[in-house]
């Protein structure tokens, strides 16, 4: 993979419209995933199994959870016997998958930018791709965590619904929000140092603010309203529906949810094109 070296002036100003956002991932997409590569790769380096951690990691996880939850705890989600078990636990995983990804997101956001300080000052770079390189490196684990899912669905039921065909169109919302928060929290961990630590204990906390652990239905009615103020909650429900339940999502509900996101991209994008004049002069 090559990157183009020539110096660029690190102030000049950048487009913000949507279309020099489309523009730049037809642009850029060969590199987008060339980068996506050699993160996904990096993670591994070094280690005997390499690449394959990535489809122990949640296997071990589904089994730890599931013991923990199913067998320590006797947790259940509706039903009872060996049968609540597994259903608990892929039921449980499904949330963690959906968590996992968003946090892993976040998580490495406000880094982004300090992690490759030569990029911003010495060669012309699209810094803009960073986060979405982001999304798609946490993407291949979310899809490999999906993978493990249901094959352990397909092992203890015999069956899949159809309706997970239906999983893409559940998460590409999520996808396009945790673009857009990527875009702004990569520019301000630039200018606030302090920005990576708070999104730790954001994402720690909204692990228990969303129905990964319980279902939305154990809480009061006067309270449930407000656990979908956590965009994790309705993609959460909507993920069960298809991959769990077998039932169509809701797709009013995520409609408005895409049209929501896609605000947010547009904004984040902007936000980062507006704001990466200055990082020149902080890094």
């Amino acid at each position: 993979m090559t990157i183009q070296t020539s110096v660029s002036n690190p102030h000049a100003a950048h487009p913000t419209t949507l279309t020099s956002l489309a523009r730049s991932i037809g642009k850029n997409f060969h590199l987008i995933m060339q980068l996506t590569k050699r993160e996904v790769a990096g993670r591994y380096k070094g280690s005997l199994l390499g690449i394959t951690w990535s489809f122990f990691n949640p296997l071990l996880m589904l089994a730890v959870y599931t013991f923990v939850f199913s067998v320590a705890f006797k947790a259940r989600w509706g039903s009872d016997g060996e049968d609540g078990k597994i259903q608990f636990a892929l039921v449980l995983f499904v949330g963690l998958i959906v968590h996992g990804f968003f946090s892993e997101v976040l998580n490495r956001a406000p880094s982004l930018v300090l992690a490759d300080i030569n990029l911003v000052k010495k060669v012309v770079f699209p810094l803009e791709i960073l986060p979405l390189v982001s999304v798609m490196g946490a993407l291949f684990h979310c899809v490999v965590s999906l993978g493990v899912l249901l094959i352990v669905q397909l092992c203890f039921n015999g069956y899949l619904s159809w309706y997970v065909i239906l999983t893409p169109v559940v998460f590409l919302p999520l996808l396009v929000l945790a673009a857009g928060l990527a875009w702004i929290l990569s520019s301000l961990g630039v200018y606030l140092r302090d920005v990576n630590q708070t999104v730790g204990i954001i994402t720690s906390i909204s692990m228990f603010l969303a129905p990964v652990f319980y279902p939305v239905t154990s809480l009061p009615d006067n309270m449930q309203g407000w656990l979908f103020i956590n965009p994790l909650t309705f993609i959460i429900e909507q993920a069960r529906n298809v991959l769990i339940w077998g039932k169509l999502p809701d797709w009013v509900g995520l409609a408005i949810y895409m049209l929501l996101a896609s605000c947010v991209a547009w904004l984040g994008y902007g936000w980062f094109q507006k704001t990466r004049r200055g990082f020149a002069d902080v890094l």
